[in-house]
Formats: C-alpha cells, structure tokens, sequence
C-alpha cells in the first residue's frame, strides 16, 4: 500500500463508520419526535447534507477568485472538486427534503416555497458550471469560464440560506444560529447529540471525497498539458 495514500483511506475508513454509528444512534437512541414523529430522522442528513452543499459551493467560488488571479491550475482542479461534491450534497439535501416534506407537509415539493425555489436553482447553477466546462478542450478557457459561473452562481448562497426569514413558506425560521433560540433550543438534547453525530460523520465524508475529486483534477490537468505539448512538438 502507498503511504501516501494510507491516510486519505484511514479517513474514508473513518467517515464511513461515524456516519454508520450516528445512523444507529439516530435511528435506535433518540426517541421520535412528537410533532413529526419518525420523520425527524431524515433531518439529520437533510441538515448535514445542506450545510456542506452550501460550503462546498462558497469554497468553489474562492477556488475560482484563486484561479483568475493566480492562474494556477490547483485552483481550477479546487473548484471542479467542490462544485462536484456541492452538486452531491445538494441532491442529497433535496431528496431527503423530499422524503421529509411528505410525512410533514403532506407534499413532495412545494413551488411556492422560496427555500425550496432557491435551493433548486443552486443545484441547476452549478449543473451550469459542469455543463461549462464541457464546452471546450482548452483547459484555461474551460477554467476561466467555469470561473465565472462559479462566482456568479455562489450569489445564490446567501439567498438560500435568508431566504426563510426574507419572505414566507413552508420552512420555518433558521433554529441553529439564531440568537433568540441559543438560550431556550427548541429541539431536544437527543436530537442536537445525533444531528452533531451526524455532521461530524459527513465532514469526514466531505474530506474525503474533495481530496480524492482533487487528486483526480490533478491528474486530469497534468494529462491535459502532456497531450498539448506533445502536439506542439515539446518534449515533456
């Protein structure tokens, strides 16, 4: 086994078994709610999964500031690994949205619902970015250009996240964060234990699935550069 290699394997390792262990927890340990029953299980991915789509989605943006200043290639293969893995979790929000919107509100999906609306047009800016750079084999002008739809889509962020306090629908107010609710939370301890369970399993995830995205990137832009020396005669 390469060394190199044995600590981002350890750390997939890793992530797999928290994730499992607070799927048992959240399942097993923590009683059903009693408003929304059963159902508030699926919060705890719907959450976790949500927060890092958004984070994924803002680093993809700085990767691309990072990549039309500095014009290093590193930036470029940053973003395509956050903009893929922030495309993964914002489905992953979305369906479990779904499943939990049913039981709850009595409806999969709900077009006037602005964090509903927002949260889709996320997912269709960024399916934008990796359409982009699909358009063309020169990879300075595919990264240039998936550049500026990074940074111009990363708008929606904010949007998305004020969009529950900016105008009325079926989601509530923000619970985590707001100052009204740090001294009185409205949600059980058990829930807040299996829902920190739960984010600290997927930020492995996450981890681990932007470093292999990287990795990959990284040897996609080096294959790239060899083939266009080589056409121009360079040795490499």
């Amino acid at each position: 086994m390469n060394r190199a290699a044995l600590p981002v394997r350890l750390l997939g390792i890793a992530a797999v078994l928290t994730i499992g262990a607070a799927t048992w927890y959240g399942l097993f340990v923590v009683p059903p709610d009693l408003n929304q029953g059963d159902a508030q299980r699926i919060l705890y991915i719907h959450v976790a999964s949500a927060w890092h789509a958004f984070f994924s989605f803002g680093l993809a943006a700085a990767a691309s500031v990072g990549w039309l200043i500095w014009r290093n290639p590193r930036f470029d293969a940053a973003a395509l690994a956050f903009a893929e893995v922030g495309v993964l979790f914002t489905v992953s929000t979305i369906w479990a949205g779904m499943m939990w919107g049913k039981p709850v509100w009595g409806t999969y999906w709900q077009w006037e619902d602005p964090r509903l609306v927002t949260t889709a047009l996320l997912l269709a800016l960024y399916l934008g970015y990796l359409l982009v750079r699909r358009l063309t084999d020169d990879p300075v002008r595919r990264a240039t250009r998936a550049a500026a739809v990074a940074i111009i889509a990363a708008v929606d962020i904010p949007i998305v996240h004020f969009s529950v306090t900016w105008w009325r629908g079926l989601h509530q107010g923000p619970t985590f964060g707001n100052p009204e609710t740090i001294l009185n939370p409205p949600a059980p301890g058990a829930f807040v234990t299996a829902l920190l369970f739960m984010l600290f399993g997927v930020i492995l995830l996450w981890a681990w699935l932007i470093i292999r995205r990287y990795q990959l990137a990284r040897l996609e832009w080096i294959a790239e550069e060899a083939a266009q020396r080589a056409a121009v005669g360079v040795p490499a």
